[in-house]
């Protein structure tokens, strides 16, 4: 279901696993190219170190790119399923105040993810986030690695079977 940027912002910011981790979002990017994201340090999501538990971290970061994938996507009139396969994280510093992060996707991305959808039916890429303290510390760095299947994809080989 493609919905407007806005409403989209409003729908995820209540979706209970972000909101009770204190994840917000602040803006989604014209034509789902982007998301900006702040966690917020609060007693719900503080561990024993009074520092942003790494699970509220992990939490924050997991669903933007598909969510992003999938609406740019859905719009462009592709029927996609897409998905988090995997994440690697690293955590640098700890997050003792809030912590900001942003996701950009560029028209190559865009272009790439595309060609892979209409060529190979699917696309597998690893993209970055890094998040940052509210001095611009780096407190996290992560590697998202992003599927999406084409189900409107048909090989060659089908075709002619058929």
């Amino acid at each position: 279901m493609v919905v407007s940027e806005n409403l989209l912002k409003w729908l995820l910011r209540f979706y209970p696993p972000l909101l009770f981790q204190r994840v917000w979002v602040v803006k989604i990017l014209k034509d789902f190219t982007g998301v900006r994201v702040k966690i917020n340090h609060s007693l719900l999501n503080r561990n024993y170190n009074r520092s942003i538990f790494g699970g509220t971290i992990f939490s924050a970061a997991d669903p933007f790119y598909p969510v992003l994938f999938h609406q740019l996507l859905t719009k462009k009139g592709y029927k996609i399923i897409v998905w988090s396969k995997s994440v690697d994280i690293q955590f640098l510093k700890p997050g003792l105040t809030d912590l900001y992060f942003d996701i950009t996707l560029t028209e190559g991305d865009i272009n790439e993810v595309t060609n892979s959808l209409n060529n190979l039916g699917k696309h597998i890429k690893v993209y970055p986030i890094e998040i940052y303290n509210t001095t611009r510390e780096l407190c996290a760095s992560l590697m998202v690695e992003v599927y999406v299947r084409n189900l409107n994809f048909i090989e060659i080989s089908d075709a002619i079977n058929n």
